[in-house]
């Protein structure tokens, strides 16, 4: 994706100012919503490294294949609990939208998200919000 464009995930950002220094190892989240919003921006640019990477390992599955007809397109932050530069824990809930064969769909999720012995932040998992 080219740094000058819109950040998928709607922050207001560039991608090279948001989104793209996290996926290229630039800067680490800092907080739990930024490492989520990096993670539905991998998900528009098609970067599956990334999620798995961002995964925690507990509960990180083997492989991802992610599927080229979803076409996501808008990501709305519902709330966080948590989940700043001090805290441990934290929780996101969002909406995010998407369109498979042309219909227009939302995934909402109540998202956990831990830190790990280096600091960085990792998804742990998700149900339906």
């Amino acid at each position: 994706m080219d740094d000058s464009a819109r950040c998928p995930c709607l922050s207001g950002e560039t991608y090279g100012a948001c989104c793209g220094p996290l996926h290229a190892h630039v800067v680490p989240a800092p907080t739990a919503e930024r490492l989520m919003r990096s993670r539905y921006s991998a998900f528009v640019v098609g970067d599956a490294g990334w999620l798995l990477e961002t995964w925690h390992p507990s509960t990180r599955p083997d492989e991802l294949e992610l599927d080229p007809t979803v076409r996501w397109f808008r990501l709305d932050v519902l709330r966080t609990d948590r989940g700043g530069p001090l805290d441990d824990r934290g929780v996101v809930e969002f909406a995010a939208h998407h369109r498979v064969d042309g219909v227009a769909e939302v995934q909402r999720e109540v998202s956990r998200f831990v830190r790990d012995r280096s600091r960085r932040w990792l998804y742990v998992d998700g149900v339906p919000g």
